[in-house]
């Protein structure tokens, strides 16, 4: 599968991504997973001096930095059948302008744009949560470089909304993650997106052993 996995924060973004590169190991499947687009990268950037350091670049550089590496992942997602992108261009699009360099005021490049080049068979899923319960995941598991403050919950949930019904992306769906388990969205993610496999992904999919395949049901 090539999925694109969006969504404002402590909606279960990453959540997502370690289920399904756990199910793939699993299965026999070997995702290619990059969820490392917000500021600073807290997938490859392992200690907190690195992070510090990519926090504080000016803001000319970030936004070009972030550009380069969406156009690199552009390339990426045609080269691997089976890869995972945590929230890549359509949260750029959201959180650049507003939270990574406000003071250059728009984007070099749209989002639409970066759509042009994506495959066909790229999986668009967008994942939402309840106000309330965003802000209880903020007290409950606080993220140490939190992009988003409390005040501004609604907003991004109406940006990413209006992402989403615009997007050029054919196979979407959304998933509201209000009263999930991780291994409950796991499992609505698996029967959820049967019907925009394409004919590789779904015979991949009909072949996994009886008891990964039971997550469908």
């Amino acid at each position: 599968m090539r999925l694109i996995l969006v969504g404002m924060e402590y909606t279960g973004k990453s959540t997502l991504c370690q289920g399904l590169m756990d199910w793939g190991h699993e299965n026999g499947i070997h995702h290619h997973l990059d969820d490392h687009f917000s500021i600073p990268d807290c997938q490859m950037l392992k200690s907190e001096k690195d992070q510090q350091v990519m926090k504080k670049l000016p803001e000319v550089l970030k936004e070009r930095f972030q550009r380069f590496q969406i156009a690199y992942h552009v390339r990426l997602i045609n080269k691997y059948e089976h890869i995972l992108l945590g929230g890549f261009h359509i949260e750029e699009s959201i959180y650049g302008p507003k939270y990574y360099y406000p003071s250059l005021g728009r984007l070099a490049e749209t989002t639409r744009a970066w759509e042009e080049g994506l495959p066909s068979d790229t999986i668009l899923v967008h994942l939402t949560a309840d106000r309330d319960v965003i802000v209880q995941r903020m007290k409950d598991d606080p993220h140490r470089y939190q992009v988003m403050p409390e005040s501004d919950i609604e907003e991004m949930q109406e940006a990413f909304d209006l992402e989403y019904r615009r997007t050029w992306i054919k196979r979407k769906f959304v998933i509201d993650t209000s009263e999930m388990t991780p291994e409950g969205l796991l499992e609505v993610f698996l029967r959820e997106s049967i019907p925009h496999l394409d004919t590789r992904d779904l015979l991949i999919r009909q072949a996994q052993s009886p008891s990964s395949s039971s997550a469908k049901r």
